[in-house]
Parts: C-alpha cells; sequence; structure tokens
C-alpha cells in the first residue's frame, strides 16, 4: 500500500511536470488568436479564412475534434525553434542527450543515496527538465529585452524616414545603432534583402521568429502601410507611444504583484528545503513518513497540494496587459 501510493503520488508530479511545460510551450488562445488577426490584415487572407470558417460548419463533431487536435499539436513550437529564439548554440539533439543524461544522474544519485529508490523518478525528472527550463529562461529573457528595445528602434526609425532614408536603409541603420537581440534581428533582415528577398517575406520571417506582439503590429503596419500608402513615420511614433504606454503598465502590475510572487517562491522553495534539513539532522524522524501509511499519505497529499498552490498562485500574480 505505501508503495502504490508513492508511485502516484510520483505520477502525479511527473504529469503536472509535462502539463506545465505544455503550458509554457503552447501559446495562449487570445495571443494566437490575435496574431492570426494581424497576419490576415496583413496579407489580405479575410476571404480564405471566411471560406475556412464556412467550411467549419460542414464538419460533424468528429472531424472538428480532429480538425482541433491537429491545429493544437500545429501550434507548438518545436525544440529548434525555441533553440533559435533563445539564440543558443546549440541542438534539439544535445539537448535531449543532456536531459535523459540528467535524468540517469538523478535516479543514479537516488539509488546510491538512502532515500527510497522510489524517489529517483521523481529527482530524474526534476533534473531532466532543467534544460528546457534553462532555454525557456534564456529565450523569456531575450524577448523580454526585445520589447523593451522597440520604442528606441522605432523612433531611430522614424527619424531615419524623416531625414529622407528608405526603409531598408533604416532597417540597417537601426541594426548598426543598437545592441543585441534587437540589433541582430533587424540586421538579418537587412542584409536579406540584399540577397533579393523581398522586405515584406523577411519582415513577416523576423515577425515569425520573435513571437512579440508589438513586433507583430510594427510588421502588420509596414505591411498594410506599402499596399495602402501614408505617413510611415507618423505610424511607427504612435505604435512607439502604444507600446512605451504598455511598458509602463506592465512595470506597475510587476512592482504591484512583487509581494506575490516573493511569497509564492518562499512558500513552495520552504517545504524541500525544510525536507533535506530534517534529513540531515534527524534522519530516523524523517523515515517515519515512509515506513507509517499515515506518513505516505501526508507525503502524497503535500506534494499534490503544493502543485495546485503553485498554480493558483500563478494564476493570481498573471495579469495580461
Amino acid at each position: 500500500m505505501t508503495a502504490l501510493l508513492i508511485i502516484i503520488a510520483v505520477g502525479v508530479f511527473v504529469a503536472s511536470l509535462v502539463a506545465l511545460v505544455a503550458s509554457v510551450l503552447v501559446p495562449s488562445e487570445e495571443t494566437t488568436a490575435t496574431e492570426d488577426r494581424l497576419e490576415q490584415l496583413a496579407l489580405g487572407k479575410r476571404a480564405e479564412s471566411t471560406s475556412e470558417s464556412k467550411s467549419s460548419l460542414l464538419m460533424d463533431s468528429g472531424e472538428e475534434s480532429a480538425s482541433a487536435i491537429t491545429q493544437w499539436f500545429g501550434s507548438m513550437p518545436t525544440l529548434a525553434k525555441y533553440i533559435d529564439q533563445a539564440d543558443l548554440n546549440l541542438t534539439s539533439s544535445q539537448v535531449i542527450l543532456m536531459s535523459v543524461g540528467l535524468f540517469g544522474l538523478g535516479v543514479g544519485v537516488i539509488i546510491a543515496s538512502p532515500l527510497p529508490w522510489l524517489f529517483g523518478p521523481i529527482v530524474g525528472a526534476m533534473l531532466g527538465t532543467l534544460p528546457f527550463l534553462y532555454i525557456l529562461w534564456v529565450r523569456k529573457r531575450r524577448i523580454s529585452k526585445f520589447g523593451k528595445q522597440m520604442p528606441d528602434a522605432l523612433e531611430l526609425l522614424s527619424r531615419s524616414l524623416r531625414a529622407g532614408h528608405s526603409l531598408q536603409a533604416g532597417f540597417g541603420l537601426v541594426g548598426d545603432e543598437t545592441s543585441a537581440p534587437l540589433a541582430t534581428e533587424f540586421k538579418r533582415c537587412f542584409e536579406e534583402q540584399k540577397f533579393g528577398i523581398p522586405l515584406d517575406e523577411s519582415i513577416e520571417d523576423m515577425a515569425d521568429r520573435i513571437p512579440n506582439m508589438d513586433l507583430r503590429f510594427f510588421a502588420t503596419a509596414i505591411l498594410l502601410q506599402r499596399q495602402t500608402g501614408g505617413d510611415l513615420a507618423e505610424i511607427l511614433d504612435k505604435i512607439g507611444h502604444l507600446i512605451r504606454q504598455r511598458l509602463e503598465i506592465q512595470g506597475t502590475i510587476q512592482a504591484l504583484t512583487g509581494e506575490g510572487r516573493m511569497s509564492g517562491t518562499v512558500l513552495l522553495g520552504l517545504p524541500p528545503f525544510l525536507f533535506l534539513v530534517m534529513l540531515k539532522v534527524n534522519y530516523e524522524y524523517i523515515m517515519t513518513l515512509f515506513r507509517d501509511d499515515l506518513g505516505t499519505y501526508m507525503i502524497a497529499s503535500a506534494i499534490v497540494t503544493q502543485l495546485i498552490g503553485a498554480l493558483v498562485i500563478k494564476k493570481i500574480i498573471t495579469i495580461k496587459v
């Protein structure tokens, strides 16, 4: 009975880790829908989307569910794309090998330690997710820095247009005068035009590489302006002003939710830390939890409630702007 409960707790923990990674990797429905509308608006695919929506009315329930599943898996970016967005000198196979190696290391450490061997999958799963979490952390930091550089880049591009430079030359100027990661992407877009790639395609590729909503607005504005005309410099100034206001609101939200984020970190990190301390100070006292049936129930309940608490805290402090 004790082994069964621990195995169930291990299964719940691993399933929660998979769900957490999936929730981070898969874009939200709101963001995906907004990006799709912007892309359709820029490329003039309203008729195609209308025909698709009409054809979806003719599907039966089985076809609709199959289409939804296919769309869900299709919306998940590949690991290589995440590595590219993080700008890391790694390959997908290297990351997977590191993850498998860390999983084996965690299992081996538990087997060699006096802890019960059933803790091996838990520790192995925690260590195995470290490469993916590192990629997500670097990617998030890079995209966040890119978003903060956008207002200055738009103002520089606007001044370049008012000075008489072409839009292509303005991209090169932004790439030379700003810092990475924004300079890297704009410079790449400028270099692609030298090889004969159209500007519209280069901008679309850059917007696909960097999943930033402000960049998608910027790309849509340029593509629409090239089709309909208008004062592009004034449009860029308005977009830059809008981005600055959004960044100010996000900074205010971060300040107001700082206490909640710190409380969540302490509440989630304190139980494992105390477990390790008590394991070192009084080994027999902790091992009673594994030998007694009530202790096993307590461990399983603690793991489940910790995961539920983490999800609730994340939901409370996450405010979309």
